[in-house]
């Protein structure tokens, strides 16, 4: 089963010290993303740029709307995703557990559907 690895963190812990945080964290993102390609699991994934750089595109009353940025006001941005195939939950789970985080942060494990 494919699941979504969403991964949230304050987006301000990799602002500054001339991006040494950022570095850091790049380079565990890849020698985590290399370890998941050798064992098969790795689907796709990727960083995403500052939501300072996202356009969020809102339905209501059948109306769009565009707004800059993300829509909701949140510590936690979406700072990237991982897409891997593994047997159940519980494997997602372990994976999702080795997903490195500069400091206090969240992983959003989600199923994908078949569409």
């Amino acid at each position: 089963m494919q699941y979504a690895l969403l991964i949230y963190e304050n987006e301000e812990l990799y602002r500054g010290d001339n991006g040494r945080a950022l570095d850091e964290i790049i380079t565990a993102h890849v020698a985590l993303a290399k370890a998941m390609e050798a064992e098969g699991i790795l689907r796709g994934g990727s960083g995403l740029n500052t939501g300072d750089t996202a356009t969020t595109l809102r339905k209501t009353g059948g109306q769009y709307a565009l707004h800059d940025g993300p829509f909701a006001e949140a510590r936690e941005q979406l700072g990237g995703f991982y897409l891997i195939e593994v047997p159940d939950l519980d494997a997602a789970m372990a994976v999702a557990k080795r997903i490195p985080l500069a400091g206090d942060g969240s992983v959003e494990v989600r199923p994908t559907t078949d569409c």
